[in-house]
């Protein structure tokens, strides 16, 4: 049975004046910067960072990501992330970040990454005392989770 975590509040930084579109607010590329920026820290937290590339030869990938905005974000701000790992199996990890600025949730993102042998440049699993952290960590799916995107209709009657 895996155990609920805390989240992870291991990113932050500053909105950058080049970051802001002609509306005055974070431009929509931009969240994705600030969050993968963010799955840069989630991915040094378990030891799966650069640092492990360097020595293993063995990376995250993004294989997908989902972006749902919330709120728009003003400069000047200061833009806190909160990570949180969802699930995982041998290869993949399902993780998700809240984007929080001045105590409110700006914006969500949720991605799989899958762990890759950069010199075969196929999947491979991770080791046990990877896994052995992913499952200490592991967090309770948010009801956003799994969102798709569509157009909601009015039902008829």
């Amino acid at each position: 049975m895996r155990c609920r975590a805390m989240a992870l509040g291991l990113h932050s930084e500053d909105l950058q004046a080049s970051w802001v579109d002609a509306y005055g607010h974070l431009n929509e590329g931009y969240y994705l910067v600030v969050f993968s920026n963010a799955t840069w820290a989630l991915q040094d937290h378990f030891g799966v960072g650069p640092a492990y590339t360097t020595v293993s030869g063995k990376a995250l990938y993004t294989a997908e990501s989902h972006i749902r905005y919330l709120r728009e974000v003003r400069a000047p701000a200061r833009l806190e992330v909160v990570s949180y790992l969802f699930d995982f199996d041998p290869k993949k990890l399902h993780l998700g970040h809240v984007l929080v600025v001045d105590g409110q949730e700006r914006a969500t993102v949720e991605c799989v990454l899958i762990h890759i042998d950069t010199v075969t440049g196929k999947s491979c699993p991770f080791s046990d005392e990877h896994m052995q952290a992913f499952a200490q960590a592991v967090e309770e799916k948010p009801s956003w989770s799994g969102s798709r995107v569509s157009i909601r209709r009015a039902q008829n009657s």
